[in-house]
């Protein structure tokens, strides 16, 4: 699997797809609100995020995607509905660094509920 697709997919919430491209050291940082180190943290918060997942209608748009040799730029946004209704609109950008192994060693995550 690719770079770009590993965080394509991590993007879009389908965690479980990436599971083996995450460095045991990896740091997930969602700027001005949590920072997740190491790869069992990063399992922790995700299967969270999954849960939450599970209770609404989740409509993910990637806008944009920059890509060179060890590093991915994913923007797009996010849609929940619940029973028809939004519950949260989200625009967000994610950088993701790979190590010489091809690994997620970094994410950093820019979220801003709109």
């Amino acid at each position: 699997m690719t770079n770009t697709r590993i965080a394509e997919l991590f993007s879009k919430g389908e965690f479980e797809s990436t599971l083996d491209f995450i460095a045991n050291d990896a740091v997930w940082e969602v700027v001005g609100e949590n920072k997740f180190i190491g790869k069992q943290a990063i399992i922790e918060n995700y299967q969270q995020v999954e849960a939450y997942f599970k209770t609404v209608t989740t409509d993910f748009q990637v806008q944009h995607i920059i890509a060179d040799e060890k590093m991915v730029v994913i923007n797009g946004t996010a849609e929940f509905l619940r029973e028809g209704q939004r519950v949260s609109f989200v625009s967000a950008c994610d950088l993701y660094e790979f190590s010489a192994d091809n690994l997620i060693q970094k994410i950093t995550s820019y979220c801003i509920q709109n």
